[in-house]
């Protein structure tokens, strides 16, 4: 008897026992931690259910299935490298990196299987498509443009997918060893144009200034020669308004007195000298003593 008893209350814990663990599962498969990096797809019977965000989340347990466990940071495709033929008909290789970040993730489970090489293709097709409608010297000089249009054509594209292009680069652009010989010969052709064109404008200017400093000098000299006709006007003004106040002996004083200058300065010469002096020469110094003595 004692025998049963013991069994029926092992009998009866054991049960309590498995309720407990089944309990305990229970909670475990009803309560889902999802990372703040992830999201989970849930699936019930094999279908989409619903998508779990980061935090505490609560299911069926048994009947609901957390399925796909999807990272929703940034991530970045391997650098790829395609050809292109450019508007010209030049042959270029694209060097491009696409980063991206799953926004939805149960279009991406259920509507694309490899989301890497799906995007790798579609920004091939796209960087082609675009470069074809571009000269070389576009390709290279509007490069931000190229990948603005890039992105938006990938962006497009990709929407079905649940997926943000967050950003796509145009890393290099190579071109094969006989373009670039070409460009480069181009390049010093324009150098030596320009070179031309610099020695050219050089010359002109060189020019011009010459003819700046002959019209200056010009412009001066006839500057000093209108200065000295005003002055010989002005001192001829001067005599005749003197000649008009002081009658005829003023100008006759004047004159003699200049000669005697002269005659003074031949006298100091070296040697002996000759001086042979007009006889109307006399009577102008004659006239000058007179007015010399008549101004004392």
């Amino acid at each position: 008897m004692n025998e049963d008893l013991i069994l029926d209350l092992l009998s009866g814990n054991l049960l309590y026992l498995l309720g407990a663990v089944l309990l305990v599962v229970i909670v475990l498969k009803g309560i889902k931690i999802v990372p703040q990096s992830e999201k989970y797809v849930v699936e019930r019977f094999g279908r989409l259910h619903s998508v779990l965000g980061p935090g505490i989340n609560f299911i069926v347990p048994f009947l609901d299935v957390a399925r796909h466990k999807i990272s929703i940071l940034e991530r970045q495709l391997p650098n790829a490298t395609q050809d292109a033929i450019t508007k010209d008909n030049v042959l270029v290789q694209i060097d491009t990196s696409v980063f991206y970040r799953i926004l939805e993730p149960e279009k991406t489970v259920y509507r694309i299987r490899d989301v890497d090489g799906a995007i790798a293709t579609t920004v091939a097709g796209i960087v082609r498509a675009e470069i074809g409608k571009m000269d070389l010297d576009e390709v290279q000089s509007n490069r931000a443009q190229l990948i603005s249009r890039i992105q938006e054509s990938v962006e497009s594209a990709v929407d079905d997918w649940g997926i943000e292009v967050t950003r796509a680069e145009i890393l290099d652009v190579n071109l094969d060893q006989a373009t670039r010989d070409a460009m480069l010969q181009q390049l010093n052709a324009e150098r030596a144009r320009r070179a031309e064109v610099t020695k050219a404008e050089g010359q002109k200017r060189a020019v011009e200034l010459q003819a700046d400093a002959e019209l200056y000098a010009a412009e001066q000299t006839a500057k000093a020669r209108r200065i000295q006709a005003e002055a010989e006007a002005y001192a001829t003004e001067v005599v005749a308004k003197a000649i008009a106040e002081n009658g005829l002996e003023a100008a006759q004083y004047q004159v003699a007195l200049k000669q005697v200058e002269s005659l003074t300065a031949l006298g100091k010469g070296e040697g002996k000298q000759t001086i042979l002096v007009p006889a109307h020469a006399l009577e102008a110094f004659g006239n000058a003593f007179s007015l010399l003595k008549g101004g004392k």
